[in-house]
C-alpha cells in the first residue's frame, strides 16, 4: 500500500486518540474538533479494510489489529516528530508546552519558591508541573520529563542521574527535651519514629546508617505513616518523633536549629535525584533546559 499525506495523517491521529486516552482529548491535542477525529479513524479502517478501536461511551480500546498497527508505527512517528522538530529549530529555541512528571518532595520544598525565575528566563515556554507518589507511564501519559527522588526500577526511559544528597536522622529540640537523645544508631527503636512510604514499594522506608562501607540496618515502627515530605517534615518539626529526611531539603531547619542531626558520625547514606526522559535522540531545548534549571535550583545548596 502506497504512503501518503491521508494516510500518514490518519495513523497520526490514531496515535493521538491511543496516547490521549479518548477522541475528546486527542482533539484537543490535535487542535481540530472531535467529529474530524471520528472521521479520520474511519477512513483509515476504510483505507486498511480492519477494525482499529472498539469504541463505547465511556472509553475507547485498541482491537488486536490496531494494536499491531499502533506498535509498528508509533515508534516510526516519533522518529518523523523529532526531525521536524529538530529541522525546525525547537532542538535549539527553548519554546513550547514542556509536561512534566515531578517527585512532591522536590516539587514542593526545593523548586515551588523559583518557577517564577524558570517562566521570566523562558517566556515561550508554557509548563504544565504534575506532582504526585508514583511515576507511572510517561510515554502513555504524554508527559516530556520526570524529576524524582528514588533509587528506580528498571524501564527503558533515559536515566540521567543529577545528584546525591545526604540522609540525615532528625529531631527537634522540643522531642528530644522530651524523649531523651539517641547516643546511637541502636537506640532509635525505643524512639517514637516517622514514617515514609516508598512509591516504588509502597512500603515504608527502611531506615539505615552508614559510614563508610559499613551500613547498619535498623528495624523501626510507628504509628504516624506519611506520603507527603513536606507534611513528615512539618511534623518532625513539632516534634511528633524522629525522622530520616533528606538534607538538600531541611538545610535550612538544620541551620536555624529547628532541627537537629543526631548521628553526624554516620554520614554516607545518600538518596539519587534523577531525570528521566524516553529518548536520547534529540531531546528538545525545552527539556534540557529546565533540567539545567534544576540543577541551579539543587546544586548551590547540596548538602
Amino acid at each position: 500500500m502506497a504512503l501518503d499525506d491521508r494516510l500518514l495523517s490518519g495513523v497520526s491521529v490514531l496515535a493521538a486518540v491511543v496516547e490521549a486516552g479518548s477522541f475528546v482529548r486527542a482533539a484537543e491535542t490535535l487542535g481540530i474538533t472531535q467529529p474530524a477525529v471520528s472521521r479520520a479513524i474511519a477512513r483509515l479502517e476504510a483505507r486498511i479494510g480492519v477494525r482499529l478501536l472498539d469504541r463505547t461511551t465511556r472509553s475507547v480500546t485498541l482491537t488486536e489489529d490496531g494494536r499491531r498497527l499502533y506498535e509498528e508505527t508509533s515508534t516510526l512517528l516519533s522518529s518523523i516528530g523529532d526531525a521536524v522538530t529538530f529541522a525546525t529549530g525547537a532542538a535549539s529555541v527553548v519554546r513550547g508546552r514542556l509536561r512534566v512528571n515531578m517527585d512532591t518532595y522536590f516539587s514542593s520544598m526545593l523548586l515551588a519558591p523559583h518557577l517564577g525565575r524558570f517562566l521570566d528566563l523562558y517566556p515561550e515556554v508554557s509548563l504544565e508541573l504534575i506532582t504526585r507518589s508514583e511515576l507511572g507511564d510517561l510515554v502513555s501519559e504524554g508527559f516530556d520529563l520526570a524529576i524524582r527522588f528514588a533509587e528506580l526500577p528498571s524501564s527503558s526511559l533515559v536515566a540521567r542521574r543529577l545528584l546525591e544528597t545526604r540522609v540525615v536522622t532528625v529531631a527537634s529540640p522540643s522531642y528530644l527535651a522530651k524523649q531523651g537523645r539517641p547516643a546511637k544508631p541502636t537506640d532509635v527503636p525505643g524512639h517514637v519514629c516517622l514514617q515514609f512510604r516508598n512509591p516504588v514499594t509502597g512500603r515504608p522506608f527502611e531506615w539505615e546508617f552508614h559510614r563508610g562501607r559499613k551500613i547498619l540496618p535498623i528495624k523501626t515502627t510507628g504509628r504516624l505513616l506519611l506520603t507527603d515530605a513536606q507534611t513528615l517534615v512539618g511534623a518532625c518539626v513539632a516534634g511528633a518523633g524522629i525522622a530520616q529526611l533528606l538534607a538538600i531539603s531541611i538545610q535550612g531547619h538544620l541551620d536555624r536549629g529547628d532541627l537537629i542531626e543526631l548521628f553526624p558520625d554516620w554520614p554516607d547514606e545518600r538518596f539519587p535525584l534523577y531525570a528521566l526522559y524516553p529518548s536520547r535522540h534529540l531531546p528538545p531545548a525545552k527539556l534540557r533546559a529546565f533540567i539545567d534549571f534544576v540543577l541551579q535550583v539543587a546544586v548551590p545548596t547540596r548538602p
